[in-house]
């Protein structure tokens, strides 16, 4: 009898133990909503910089080459590269068997079509199976540069982009809403979902009623509202601190006075109390331009508020003008934290009023580009529209000594490291993120929904 038990027992284990498994096997098909707050008119890498981009864009183009959560450079379109010496003249292997969505074999002229368009001072060109790139200094950082979004290989042709991608664009309404439905034919395997709808423009409030409803599966969370977002029960995803916000001045300090009134305005700012205060701790004091855990030298740079230095900086300036700051109108957290800078800068004795038209200062938002730190840098530098600070050598020194340059040259003032984060349903499994905060969506799959 008691044989008999254990029997019923072992068998009644084993049953949960397949159910189990079953529950949390990857299973392929389904349709994943997700909603986002940016409106882009066009899905051409070149022309891509809204929030959000990587993720989306890599789920349409490949680029040559990926990397890894360390930043190091892996094959993607290219198994194989090297570089002559000097680091002037790579060239890169591409694969085998793969095609673009409408069934065009990549070839060697299409990449080097592709990159040319991109960057239109790099000397692109086809060699057999390979694409060769000459530059006009040594560019020992191009594998990872050829990762950036804006170098995802693009067939054009009637007006259409075509992609290598695991997905085609099968809907597309500019600003509005992309539909995409995965390839069967991948180099890279078919991905688990059937297809992943993207509805555009909705403003955060209208993603969380959407993912409340059941409407949606992923959506985006403002950062001062992760927080409270987790506390009421959603399933919240934040990232390490991956977006620079900071103040851009238009033009370099036109005098010593200006230079002062400058590190016056910076000393002035309560970085923490930002943080704390207005962001809910969602994110970082910040000191330098790239984010300290990517670079392990952040902390170096200053992030207290010094009122004292502020108010001696701001006397020994006889006379002052009112500066104008400008910021994004349509974001409601930026204009809350502008109007915490002017507070700051007020105690300090300087004047600055917002503005939404022309502004000798910029609030702005830049989201990490790489996880490689020269080529993040050099992206960070472009984006902000500062002066190219050279990177002498490939050590940590050469880096910092390079950020350091365009702290000094008192152009940009950084405030903060943001993190992003999102909202994700329980029935998406697999989710992750990389270290940049860009979206794995080609891993996701959707478990069924209980009744």
């Amino acid at each position: 009898m008691k044989r008999r038990g254990f029997r019923l027992l072992a068998a009644g284990s084993l049953f949960l133990a397949v159910a189990a498994g079953a529950a949390t096997r990857p299973r392929y098909g389904g349709t994943l909503h997700v909603c986002l707050h940016a409106a882009p008119g066009s899905f051409d890498p070149n022309q891509a910089d809204f929030a959000g981009s990587r993720s989306l864009l890599g789920l349409i183009f490949d680029t040559l080459v990926t990397l890894d959560g360390q930043g190091q450079p892996q094959p993607a379109l290219a198994t194989a590269w090297q570089a002559e010496s000097g680091n002037q003249r790579w060239q890169f292997s591409l694969r085998h068997g793969t095609t673009f969505s409408d069934g065009t074999p990549l070839t060697a002229d299409f990449a080097a079509s592709s990159l040319r368009a991109a960057n239109p001072t790099w000397k692109v060109f086809s060699a057999g199976e390979a694409v060769v790139i000459e530059r006009d200094s040594p560019a020992p950082d191009l594998p990872a540069e050829l990762a950036l979004v804006r170098n995802g290989i693009v067939k054009r042709e009637s007006g259409k982009d075509f992609g290598t991608g695991p997905f085609v664009v099968t809907q597309w309404d500019p600003g509005r809403k992309l539909v995409v439905t995965a390839r069967e034919d991948y180099w890279g395997g078919r991905p688990f979902l059937d297809s992943i709808e993207v509805e555009m423009g909705k403003n955060f409030r209208e993603q969380m009623v959407a993912f409340d409803l059941g409407k949606t599966q992923v959506i985006e969370v403002a950062p001062e509202q992760a927080q409270r977002a987790a506390t009421e029960g959603r399933g919240i995803e934040a990232s390490s601190p991956v977006e620079l916000l900071a103040l851009v001045f238009s033009r370099d300090p036109q005098s010593a006075a200006d230079s002062k009134l400058r590190e016056a305005l910076s000393l002035s700012i309560d970085r923490r109390l930002l943080n704390s205060v207005v962001l809910q701790n969602g994110g970082e004091p910040a000191g330098g331009l790239l984010p300290n855990w990517l670079t392990g030298y952040g902390f170096l740079f200053p992030v207290e508020v010094d009122l004292t230095r502020a108010q001696q900086g701001r006397a020994e300036v006889p006379e002052t003008s009112v500066w104008n700051l400008g910021f994004d109108a349509n974001d409601p957290m930026e204009r809350v934290l502008a109007e915490r800078i002017v507070l700051n800068a007020r105690d300090a004795g300087l004047r600055l009023q917002l503005a939404t038209g022309a502004a000798e200062i910029r609030l702005v938002r830049v989201p990490l580009a790489s996880l490689d730190t020269r080529v993040a840098l050099t992206a960070l530098m472009g984006a902000l529209g500062v002066p190219q600070a050279r990177i002498n050598g490939d050590s940590v020194d050469d880096l910092y000594m390079a950020e350091s340059a365009v702290l000094k040259s008192q152009r940009v003032i950084p405030l903060l490291h943001l993190r992003t984060a999102c909202a994700v349903s329980k029935t998406v499994r697999s989710w992750s993120e990389a270290r940049d905060g860009a979206w794995r969506l080609p891993d996701v799959w959707l478990a069924a929904e209980r009744p």
